[in-house]
């Protein structure tokens, strides 16, 4: 959304600064208009950042609720592994996630993966479960961010737990 934002703030800057002019010849009255979009723009960019800051919480909020409902929970970070980060055919975000077993019994993994920007700005937080992981094994799953993400995003474990 901050692109496309971006490009509007480009587009009236460029339009403002390509001469127009108001009746008397003087270009005042453009720079003017275009002074005035370029503010809007940067409200509407606000506004927009501030959007995405509140889902990015909501998402935190209720990554956390889910790891509190692990019972029984262990530290497993170290046991998780994250792949390339790509963009499924809906647009969204998605990483594969590798979930490596130590214990001898099957076990189950809840793992929160932090979507970030290319500032280091939490953009989007998940929790995906790699269920029944044979003793010993390897088990494999997917997440997804919960609403489409644009530029550049990168994907970190943020915690996991084995049950």
């Amino acid at each position: 959304m901050r692109g496309a934002a971006g490009a509007v703030v480009l587009s009236v800057a460029a339009l403002g600064a390509a001469g127009c002019s108001d009746g008397d010849g003087t270009p005042s009255g453009a720079v003017s208009s275009a002074a005035s979009a370029v503010k809007s723009a940067g409200e509407a960019v606000s506004s927009a950042a501030a959007e995405a800051s509140k889902a990015a919480e909501s998402a935190a909020a209720v990554a956390k609720d889910k790891l509190a409902g692990v019972k029984d929970g262990v530290d497993a970070k170290d046991e998780v592994s994250l792949g390339a980060v790509a963009t499924d055919a809906d647009g969204y975000t998605t990483v594969p996630v590798t979930a490596r077993n130590t214990d001898d019994a099957t076990k189950s993994f809840a793992v929160q993966v932090e979507f970030k920007d290319e500032s280091g700005n939490l953009v989007d937080t998940v929790v995906v479960t790699v269920k029944d992981v044979a003793g010993k094994g390897t088990g494999q799953g997917t997440a997804r961010s919960t609403h489409k993400l644009s530029g550049t995003v990168s994907a970190q474990t943020g915690s996991a737990l084995r049950y």
